[in-house]
């Protein structure tokens, strides 16, 4: 009889890092597609607006309700990773996309654009985010961790570069719904790859932190009671905020907003995701090397300073991709070194759990985000007061991260770096 290699218990280490390099690389492939399908919304947005006569407040808080579900969704997931590992979870996940994504093609009416794309989908995204997958290729690294987790992020960048330009020449050429309905078959068909790649336990046996199948609300209570956590969740918040609710939302409308097509937009935000790639690789890098509370300090100082640059744009398309290198090299950079950190400071034991509860703090910050660029240009006709909060919102992420003890020892021992 035929056993399943990513079931034994018994594997060597070098079964155990090729398993653990097999998630990495569906991991990235499944961010990639993730990634894509959530940036088809901020695409479709001013089309809806003529088309459909769906204003961006509405169509925005269809975005931030796919966040707020994901908020709602990740920390489920997580555990189950936890508990159960990733196979059944990851295929539940890709088949549940894509039948909100297919749903959105036929939406019509406000309700049904809400139902399919902000919570159907959002369920969703949910499930295939970067966070689960952290979850599960952590205990199959310690000295490459941050490295590992750092190419399943740069799957987030990627898939756009390389796919959100081609999403806007569909949409220019055969309208948005045929752009759905491809993004959406292409998660059905990621499903059964997910069953046949993907392990069925979570991986713990191969660096045990002790019992992770003790209750959850005993796990819930040690993280709320964590100044670690505490002080990564609400930094991450403010990520979220920064980063998927500002500008993965209103990036493509501010741009057409000052005079660029949608394709010549698209390709700068594909270009910001090239660079995303470099900062998500170098973040990942740097994790495993230096102080990673002063990185991720340094990561959001940066980013707040690019927002300045970006209300200079105008119709400058050199600004405009200079913002976008700028910003690409300090986006998702932040994800490796707080995952990094929660598996040395939290431990492995939680890991799923502690990314399910930081993504859902960064979706609920993505969500407010978003919402609140909508109702700022419904109510101001322009965008520069969202800039200028995002400014604060960074620094003060980076205040945060500040605090963060440099080492787990000194985590538990209560002190700072």
């Amino acid at each position: 009889m035929q056993t399943d290699p990513t079931t034994d218990r018994d594997s060597s280490p070098d079964r155990a890092r090729l398993v653990g390099w097999s998630i990495v690389a569906y991991g990235f492939f499944a961010v990639a597609l993730s990634s894509t399908a959530r940036a088809l919304l901020s695409l479709a947005m001013p089309l809806w607006e003529v088309e459909q006569g769906w204003s961006r407040s509405l169509v925005s808080s269809a975005g931030a309700l796919a966040l707020l579900v994901m908020a709602i969704t990740a920390p489920i997931a997580g555990n189950f990773i936890d508990r159960f590992g990733p196979r059944k979870l990851l295929t539940a996940g890709f088949v549940t996309l894509g039948i909100g994504l297919a749903m959105t093609t036929v939406s019509v009416a406000p309700w049904q654009l809400l139902l399919s794309f902000g919570f159907v989908s959002g369920i969703g995204f949910g499930v295939v985010a970067v966070s689960a997958f952290f979850a599960a290729i952590a205990p199959y690294f310690v000295a490459q961790r941050g490295f590992a987790m750092a190419v399943v992020d740069s799957g987030s960048t990627v898939g756009p570069l390389i796919l959100v330009p081609v999403a806007a020449w569909l949409l220019t050429g055969f309208g948005w719904r045929s752009e759905f309905l491809i993004m959406a078959a292409s998660c059905l068909v990621m499903a059964p790859f997910a069953w046949r790649l993907l392990p069925t336990t979570s991986g713990k046996e191969t660096h045990s932190e002790g019992d992770n199948k003790e209750a959850l609300w005993s796990r819930l209570v040690e993280l709320a009671r964590s100044p670690v956590f505490n002080l990564l969740f609400w930094g991450f918040l403010l990520c979220g905020f920064t980063s998927s609710g500002v500008i993965e939302t209103h990036f493509l409308p501010y741009a057409a907003l000052c005079g660029f097509s949608g394709v010549t937009a698209a390709g700068a935000y594909g270009f910001l995701s090239g660079i995303n790639l470099l900062g998500i690789l170098g973040a990942g890098w740097l994790a495993d090397r230096i102080n990673r509370p002063l990185l991720l300090a340094g990561i959001f100082t940066i980013r707040s300073l690019s927002f300045i640059l970006l209300m200079q744009v105008g119709n400058d398309l050199s600004l405009l991709y200079l913002f976008s290198a700028v910003f690409g090299l300090f986006d998702y950079a932040t994800a490796p070194v707080v995952a990094s950190l929660v598996a040395s400071h939290l431990g492995v034991r939680v890991m799923g759990l502690s990314m399910g509860l930081l993504g859902a703090g960064h979706a609920l910050g993505a969500a407010i985000g978003a919402l609140a660029g909508g109702l700022a240009f419904d109510s101001f006709g322009s965008y520069r007061g969202l800039w200028l909060l995002s400014i604060a919102m960074a620094v003060l992420a980076g205040l945060i991260s500040a605090f963060i003890p440099k080492s787990a020892k000194a985590a538990n021992m209560g002190i700072g770096y």
